[in-house]
């Protein structure tokens, strides 16, 4: 996973990895995340990679659009 640099550098993302239609997104209180076509859909998803490239804003517009609207909970970190 590449680091989310979150240039307020107070973001709940730690890191994310993306691939064609899809994206995880690692939260620093833990729980790894894959959003994709199905949840939350593919415009998300794109809006989603966007902000991860551009190191700001994924945590708000997560919060704000998809929430618990994931595909999958990869894990429970500690």
């Amino acid at each position: 996973m590449k680091p989310y640099r979150g240039n307020d550098g107070d973001s709940g993302v730690d890191a994310y990895e993306c691939g064609p239609g899809w994206i995880e997104v690692r939260f620093r209180r833990g729980g790894t995340y894959r959003y994709d076509a199905r949840h939350p859909g593919s415009e998300h998803v794109l809006e989603m990679q966007r902000l991860a490239e551009a190191g700001d804003g994924l945590n708000t517009y997560i919060n704000q659009f998809v929430r618990d609207d994931f595909a999958a909970r990869q894990s429970l970190d500690p």
